[in-house]
Parts: structure tokens; C-alpha cells; sequence
């Protein structure tokens, strides 16, 4: 899926926006620090995709113009990508294929992804690198077949699915037109579009303030010029300015593995869960919310803008108990038959 510089895409609206901006004062009393903005995108308003349903609004819209008939993307048992692919797809009126990796027996994102009538195609093994090729190569199968399909990476991560978060900046800095400009802005950062369109947006607004991308599966250098080019080529969509390297900080929060949070992560999610009534999940958003917890008690009073990205089936299977995934590979299964209902 691509798009010359110039030529944006047509959205299809999928999101009810703009999501809140709200100061999380219970929060920073408990915790003695300064001014803590959350940008409330776990209630973007499309199912669970929190989000993702920025990014997918693009991408749905640039396959729907290319007379796509298929969507076809991948993932893992827990990521939000998946169901909201599917039901996104649902919604313009696509079918959707699935490639995941990993165990898919118990995993609730993919149970709703299913729900929604998507194929999930299991590749039996747990290589996440190679998702996004075997899509692809499922989406061409599927065009030769005589249905046209689009494939879409993981995470919904190209300079198309950017622009939504390049949207998002842009209501970001309306929602603080009349407050002091924020110190810096915390996100977590997986497969990188959502920062890539936030730098790109605050570039074109003029907005100098930092992005701290909180990194939670990738090491920060092999990510930084990925996510860069991205933000680049997202500006060049809308002829706007385009982000310099120094605006992003690079956090690494891998921890002992991706979808592993370290304790004092986990506390700090229960402390935002018994304060301002926020899911986590330990994924992303746990990480994510500890390092901004870090930069507000390690610095003069903010304002930090944290910015909730969702994640809200994986939180409440963490609160509940109920794992989003199981432990042993699917069998190995064909992608071009055979896939799993």
C-alpha cells in the first residue's frame, strides 16, 4: 500500500474524536509530582482499538480506493492490531486475513477478531519478522486469485497509517492552546507508526517539544531510522514539514522480553487503575506510563503529556487473570487453505 508525496488518502471515519485531554490530579497527588495530561485514546470509540483506529482509518480508505476486497495483515494472540483490523475491515465492508504468530487457542483479541468474521491463518512458530512477509505473499495469492487484496503490516505501521497520528497531533496542539506547552510527550512504541505520525504532525504545527518513545520490543538504535524515514515520508504525503532527529528520545523498555513488565511497572499500572480508573495493559501501556512517572518525579513540575494508546483487552485479562495467549505453538498450517475458522 502506497501514495505519492501530495496525494493523502481519503479517511474512512471510524473513531469518535477528538479523544479527551484530562490532568490525572488524583494520580499526581498520591505521587507528589507536577502536571500529568493523559491523552485518552483508549476512548477512541471503535470497539477495542483504541489507538489503532486512527491509522486504520487510513489504511482502510487507501484500500477501498485501490477496490480492495480482501485485507490481509498480521500479528500476535495479543495484539490490538488484530481484532481492530478485523472489525475495521467489518465496518468498510471487507473481508480480512489474519497471519499470526504465536498460540491463537485462548487469546481473546483473536476470539473477537474470529467474532468479526476474519480468517486467522496460524503460522505454527513464533517468528513475529515474518508475519508481514507471508502477508504479503497471501495478498498477492489472493489479487491473483481474482480477489484484489491489500496487505497491511503489522501494527498497521506505514506512512499512510501515520497520517492519522499526524491528525492526532494536530488536535493534540488544539486541546493545549490554552495551557503551557507540555515538557515533553510519553508514548510507547512498538512497531513505530503512531510516533512516526505524531512527530510528523507536530513538526507541520510548528511544535518543538520532545516525543519520548518508550520502546517495548525492539532495540532503540535499530528502531530510531525506521521510525525517522517513516515520519518522513508521512509529511511528504501532506507537503509539510518534515521532523528533524532531535525531537525524539528513545527509551528502552524491553525489559526481560517483549509483553513482560517489571514490577515496579506493574504497581505503577494498579496505582493508575485505583486513581483515575485506568486499564493498562503490560505490554505498552504499563511501560510507557512508568517512564513518564519517571520524568515527572525526576524533574521541576511538567506539564508531561502521556498518551494512552489502549491496549484495554490485554489490560483487563491481566486485572482478571485470564491470559491473552497459551504457551504452545498452533500447528503449522498452509496459507493458501486449510486456515483455521
Amino acid at each position: 500500500m502506497t501514495a505519492q508525496p501530495g496525494e493523502v488518502p481519503q479517511r474512512f471515519p471510524l473513531a469518535v474524536l477528538p479523544t479527551p485531554l484530562v490532568r490525572a490530579e488524583r494520580l499526581e497527588a498520591v505521587l507528589g509530582c507536577g502536571t500529568l495530561l493523559v491523552k485518552r485514546d483508549d476512548l477512541s470509540g471503535f470497539g477495542v482499538a483504541g489507538n489503532k483506529a486512527r491509522a486504520l482509518e487510513y489504511l482502510v480508505g487507501a484500500a477501498l480506493a485501490q477496490g480492495t476486497e480482501v485485507l490481509v495483515t498480521g500479528g500476535g494472540p495479543g495484539s490490538n492490531f488484530v481484532p481492530a483490523a478485523a472489525l475495521a475491515a467489518r465496518a468498510a465492508g471487507l473481508d480480512c486475513e489474519i497471519v499470526l504468530w504465536g498460540d491463537p487457542h485462548g487469546a481473546t483479541n483473536v476470539a473477537i477478531a474470529e467474532a468479526a468474521g476474519a480468517r486467522i491463518l496460524p503460522t505454527g512458530r513464533y517468528d513475529r519478522e515474518e508475519v508481514d512477509v507471508l502477508a504479503a505473499q497471501r495478498a498477492a495469492e489472493l489479487t491473483l486469485a481474482g480477489r484484489p487484496a491489500t496487505a497491511v503490516p503489522r501494527g498497521g505501521s506505514t506512512p499512510i497509517g501515520a497520517l492519522g497520528f499526524a491528525d492526532a497531533a494536530a488536535e493534540l496542539m488544539g486541546q493545549l492552546s490554552d495551557a503551557p506547552p507540555p515538557v515533553e510527550v510519553v508514548l510507547p512504541l512498538g512497531s513505530g507508526g503512531s510516533c512516526a505520525g505524531l512527530l510528523a504532525g507536530l513538526a507541520a504545527a510548528g511544535a518543538t517539544f520532545p516525543v519520548v518513545a518508550v520502546s517495548v520490543s525492539r532495540p532503540p538504535e535499530d528502531v530510531r531510522r525506521t521510525v525517522l524515514a517513516m515520519a518522513r515520508e508521512c509529511a511528504a504525503l501532506r507537503g509539510t514539514t518534515a521532523p528533524t532527529s532531535d525531537q525524539l528520545e528513545l527509551v528502552d523498555a524491553r525489559g526481560e522480553g517483549f509483553g513482560t513488565a517489571t514490577e515496579q511497572e506493574r504497581r505503577r499500572a494498579r496505582l493508575a487503575l485505583h486513581t483515575e480508573g485506568l486499564f493498562l495493559d503490560t505490554t505498552y501501556g504499563a511501560e510507557a506510563f512508568s517512564v513518564a512517572v519517571d520524568r515527572l518525579l525526576g524533574r521541576p513540575p511538567g506539564p508531561v503529556v502521556w498518551w494512552h494508546t489502549g491496549g484495554l483487552v490485554p489490560a483487563v485479562a491481566h486485572v482478571t487473570g485470564a491470559g491473552p495467549s497459551g504457551g504452545a505453538p498452533a500447528p503449522a498450517m498452509e496459507l493458501d487453505g486449510g486456515a483455521r475458522r
